[in-house]
């Protein structure tokens, strides 16, 4: 057998391996948590108001969405925005264009538990907005910004040159070829990114205890106290005393992390004009 055959086999046999390694690490985890959760799962965990014997997770789910908007609203606007300059305005190999993607590695290096701190001590401390919701989205939405934005960045760059160059060639302005024709074409990358953030502000807790609280009911205001799926599946473990109530809500919140997954693609898919 020649070395370069021998290689391929090699290399072939170490994909296999890997790819069957991760998916049944995946299944091993689905199946235990599905096994030690679904049996508690009643209809108690559903109530509207919390309290020490149903241990509902409803509030917990509603904290969760409304989270999970608040966050989007305020990062993804910034993100695309910050991705259409550099890809779009900034001249390429400016010093500014060089230090923005260099803060934004950075940023997406940075443990949850420090963004917490952060936000602990601006969001609930020095603007004074307490353990709230508000407090909480600012946060995440500081988190989740470098995924977005280097996401929608490299989805753009991925738009091909010919695009702007018939859009100019037709009389199209800058901005109105940006809007209309650039960002349409690179919505797909845009989404994909919007979705990995979607599924670390489901799956995040360390930032949300110390901004959003633990407080378990259903926030009446942006100000108020809420507790995310996460957090509450935590607090649950960590208590000692409903441990299968917390698996029941792990395969809740796994639930919710593949339907909003399934949604995504959909969207993605009608974007992309696939049936």
């Amino acid at each position: 057998m020649k070395k370069q055959n021998r290689q391929e086999v090699i290399m072939g046999f170490v994909t296999w391996a890997a790819a069957v390694v991760t998916i049944a690490t995946l299944l091993f985890i689905i199946v235990f948590i599905l096994v030690r959760g679904v049996p508690y799962i009643n209809p108690s965990l559903f109530s509207f108001t919390y309290n020490s014997e149903n241990v509902s997770l409803l509030p917990a789910m509603i904290s969760t969405i409304l989270m999970t908007l608040c966050s989007l609203v305020i990062a993804v606007p910034l993100g695309v925005g910050a991705a259409i300059y550099l890809t779009e305005y900034a001249s390429r190999g400016h010093k500014s264009v060089a230090f923005i993607r260099a803060t934004t590695e950075t940023l997406a290096g940075i443990p949850s538990i420090v963004y917490g701190l952060f936000g602990m001590l601006f969001f609930v401390t020095f603007l004074r907005w307490g353990f709230s919701l508000l407090a909480g989205a600012f946060t995440l939405s500081i988190m989740i910004l470098p995924l977005i934005m280097r996401s929608s960045e490299e989805a753009i760059k991925a738009v091909p040159d010919m695009y702007r160059e018939g859009a100019f060639g037709l009389g199209a302005g800058k901005l109105r070829t940006v809007f209309r024709i650039v960002l349409p074409s690179a919505l797909p990358g845009i989404l994909a990114g919007i979705i990995l953030a979607v599924g670390r502000i489901v799956g995040e807790t360390a930032a949300l205890i110390y901004t959003a609280g633990t407080v378990a009911q259903v926030p009446e205001n942006l100000l108020m106290s809420a507790r995310t799926l996460s957090v509450h599946m935590y607090a649950l473990s960590s208590e000692g005393l409903h441990i299968n109530e917390g698996y029941a809500t792990a395969v809740i919140l796994l639930l919710v992390v593949v339907m909003i997954n399934m949604l995504s693609v959909k969207i993605a898919q009608r974007i992309g004009g696939h049936p």
